[in-house]
Formats: C-alpha cells, structure tokens, sequence
C-alpha cells in the first residue's frame, strides 16, 4: 500500500502561527541604534533582502513579507541629541513612520561601546514615545569585536540596567540568526497580545519642573497621573459612612477624621505596572527593591 510523501518543510509551513498570532495582518519593527551599519544589518536580515544600503537623512520604513504576513521595518538614524528639541523631533518621526504603532523596539547593541550615556538616551527615546514602550523592547547584544566573555560584558552596569527595565528580554547572537530573531519577537507580541504601542505626548506644562528631591523624575503627565489617584483616594476618605453598632444609635462620620494613616493595596498581573503606580502614590520613595514574590509595604 502506497504511503504519502512526509512533508519536507512542514514547520515552514506553520510557523506563521507559531510567532504571530493568526487575526495579526502586520509585524512593525522599530530598529534602535548608534551604527547605521549595525542597523542596517539587522535591518536586511529581517527582510530577507538588501534593501538599507544608503544611510538615510531621518528614519525609513521598508516592508517585506513574513510567511504570508507583512512585516514593517523601521530603521531610525543614530541617537545623537544635542537639544531637546533633537530628540522630540527624532521620535515624532519615528511615529509617523511606525503608524499605527510599533509592535516591537529592537535595540540593537555593541556590548563594549555602550555606556551610561547611550543608556540614558535609548531610555529618553523609548519613554517619550510611551511609558509602555519597555513592555514591547528586546535587546540584541551583537557579537563583540574585543575578546572578553560574555559575562564580563554582562557586569556593564548600564547594560545590566537596561536588560532590567525591559524585563529580561534579550537576545545575544554571535552569527545572527533570522529564526531566533523572529520568534523572540513574535514570543513579545504574543505577551502584549498583539498590542502596538501608542504615542503618549508629553502635555505642555508652564509648571515648574525642577525635581523636590532625589529621584523625583516625574513628567508632567506622571505628575497629572499622580495627582488624580490622590484626589480619588481623597474623595474616598472623605466620604460619609454610617456605622451600625448593636444598638439603635447610628453614628455618621467621615473616615479622614477616623484615621491617622491609610493603606492601600495595589491589585495585578503586572509588576511593573505596579510599582510605578505605588512610586506616583508615595512620590518616589520607597519601592527601589528588586521584585519580590511576596507583597511589599
């Protein structure tokens, strides 16, 4: 009895559904880095084809196919700000060549050429664009060009800082790799349930922005944030309740004038959500402690 052939590339066939989920039409990719050779690089790997080959003057969207899905590359310039009116001009660009949003930030680094400076600046880019942007960042370590271990590179204290606050999501490669590139990042779509990121503007303010005390570090927007969770908490302490006691008497009262101290219990999947909303409440002081599996107060 005559058997069918096998299937010679049958993981080809499904690993579409295997990195991006099945209703998702488009993967948007924003490469973040200082060496337009390295972007471009990684840039052409991901689209299978030579298509950044002139450093462009601002940030360039080419898109290509993925397994019958589309996918969108946006390769920015290099990360050299000298004013602020740079920067904001560099990730207003970079959303209106991502739109709608980016599912993916890939910050592409050379381990032993990045320092706190190039730290601060990728951190500067990805909070402007949204305080999300973390949730949605990988960090491919590119293959290091001065012999040392990979350890020694991981005690960089500015790498370490930003592998922490993209919540461990990195990728080291010494031969990139297309598979192992894809399938991280389709391993973060899938985290964000095919979410995008949104731009968050940074509102206007004419308020004085000089920081009360060490590590306040708040924009605007935080400020706003920070300002009406206290008012709700406000409203509520103030609200009249009206106790039953085993008697008739009934007694009303507010309950800011009932207590010396409130507590408040912050409820979650995600840590780090939580920890920004508890750092908005107490302004910053307390919650610097690694994450803990226990609850914090």
């Amino acid at each position: 009895m005559a058997t069918a052939a096998p299937d010679e590339h049958p993981l080809e066939r499904s690993r579409s559904y295997e990195i991006l989920p099945p209703e998702m039409s488009e993967l948007r990719v924003v490469l973040l880095e200082n060496s337009w050779s390295k972007r471009r690089e990684v840039g052409n790997l991901l689209l299978r084809q030579t298509v950044f080959d002139k450093e462009p003057n601002c940030s360039q969207r080419i898109s290509g196919t993925l397994e019958n899905k589309k996918i969108s590359v946006i390769n920015t310039q290099d990360l050299s700000f000298s004013k602020v009116d740079e920067l904001t001009e560099f990730v207003k660009h970079c959303v209106s060549q991502s739109a709608p949003g980016p599912h993916v930030f890939l910050l592409v680094l050379q381990p032993e050429n990045f320092t706190e400076e190039h730290k601060q600046t990728l951190w500067k880019v990805l909070e402007n664009f949204s305080d999300r942007s973390f949730n949605h960042s990988v960090v491919l370590i590119l293959p290091h060009r001065v012999e040392s271990s990979f350890e020694n590179y991981m005690e960089n204290p500015a790498l370490k800082d930003l592998i922490r606050k993209c919540r461990y999501r990195y990728l080291k490669q010494n031969n990139l790799d297309h598979e192992a590139l894809l399938t991280r990042m389709g391993q973060i779509v899938k985290e964000n349930n095919g979410q995008y990121v949104c731009y968050e503007p940074f509102e206007e303010t004419t308020e004085d922005t000089t920081p009360t005390s060490t590590g306040d570090h708040q924009s605007p927007k935080q400020r706003k944030t920070q300002t009406s969770i206290m008012s709700a908490v406000a409203a509520g302490l103030n609200e009249q309740v009206t106790p039953q006691f085993s008697g008739s008497r009934t007694m009303s009262c507010s309950l800011s004038d009932a207590v010396s101290a409130f507590r408040i219990v912050l409820l979650g999947k995600s840590e780090d959500t939580k920890k920004r909303i508890g750092k908005f409440i107490i302004q910053d002081r307390g919650f610097h402690s690694p994450w803990h599996n226990s609850s914090t107060r």
